[in-house]
C-alpha cells in the first residue's frame, strides 16, 4: 500500500519557529496487516517485522534522518541524543537534543505525547507522557535541560486517550494531588472511578512552570478509531509516532 501525506501523518500546528521540523503519523498508509493496520512503528508489538521496517522507511522518506527511538517503560529518564547514530535502544521516555537533523520520535497508543522546542529553534525534546511519567515529573525534568528559559519554550501536545475515555482509579488521582492540589479539577468522578485528562494535567505542569505558547492537537486516540490506534480500545494494536528536529 502506498501512502499519501494526507493519510499517514501531519504537520503539527503550533508556535515553534520554522527552524523546526514537525510530524505526527496516524494508523493509515502503511504496510502492516490487521490488527496492526496499517502504519504500526512499534516493532514490539507482534507485528510483522518486514512490515514494520517498511513503515519505518516510509517516515525516515519524510525526514533529514532515520528516526531515534527509545525504549520507553513509562518512566521519566530523558536520553540526550548526539549526532553520531548508535543502534543501541536506550531504556528512557524522552529525548533532548541540540544537534541539527537529528530526528527524535516517541510512539504512543493513547499516552501522550509532547515536543518542546526552544524559541531560538536550537534545543528540541520529545516527550512520553503517560499517567506514570506525568506524575513522575517528567515535564519537571526536561525543562531544565534547555538553556532556554521555559517562557522561551513552546509545546504541542499530541493526539491521545481523551477525558471522557480515560478511566482511572483514586491512586492515580492522589498520585497528582500530592504534587499540586490544583489538578483535581483534570478528575471528574464516576461511580467508583475517576476519568482524567492527561492533556489539562500536561498543560496545568507546563503552565505552572512557566511555558505560555502551548499548542494541542485535541484529538482523542480512543474515540477516533479510524485515524489513530489505541491501546485502551483495542488490547493489541500498533503505534504512532510524534517526531521533531532541527533543520
Amino acid at each position: 500500500m502506498k501512502s499519501s501525506k494526507s493519510d499517514a501523518f501531519f504537520t503539527p500546528r503550533w508556535q515553534a519557529p520554522n527552524t523546526i521540523g514537525a510530524l505526527q503519523t496516524m494508523r493509515s498508509g502503511g504496510f502492516s496487516e490487521s490488527v496492526y493496520d496499517s502504519f504500526n512503528l512499534g516493532n514490539h508489538v507482534d507485528d510483522a517485522p518486514d512490515a514494520v521496517a517498511k513503515n519505518r522507511a516510509l517516515l525516515d522518506a519524510q525526514l533529514p534522518a532515520p528516526a531515534r527511538y527509545v525504549n520507553q517503560v513509562h518512566g521519566t529518564h530523558i536520553h540526550i541524543v548526539l549526532d553520531d547514530h548508535s543502534d543501541t535502544l536506550v531504556d528512557a521516555d524522552g529525548q533532548f537534543t541540540a544537534c541539527k537533523n537529528v530526528p527524535l520520535a516517541i510512539m504512543t497508543a493513547d499516552c501522550l505525547p509532547v515536543l518542546l522546542a526552544s524559541d531560538d529553534g536550537k534545543e528540541i525534546a520529545a516527550l512520553h507522557c503517560g499517567w506514570r511519567s506525568l506524575a513522575g515529573g517528567i515535564i519537571e525534568k526536561a525543562l531544565p535541560m534547555f538553556s532556554a528559559s521555559p517562557a522561551n519554550i513552546c509545546a504541542w501536545l499530541g493526539p491521545a486517550i481523551g477525558s471522557s475515555a480515560f478511566e482511572v482509579g483514586a491512586e492515580v488521582r492522589s498520585a497528582f494531588i500530592a504534587h499540586n492540589p490544583e489538578h483535581v479539577c483534570a478528575f471528574k468522578a464516576t461511580t467508583d472511578k475517576y476519568l482524567a485528562d492527561l492533556p489539562m494535567l500536561a498543560k496545568q505542569k507546563l503552565t505552572h512552570l512557566g511555558v505560555t505558547a502551548i499548542d494541542d492537537a485535541a484529538q482523542c486516540t480512543y474515540t477516533l478509531n479510524e485515524r489513530y490506534f489505541s491501546y485502551r480500545r483495542d488490547g493489541q494494536t500498533g503505534r504512532m509516532a510524534s517526531v521533531i528536529w532541527r533543520k
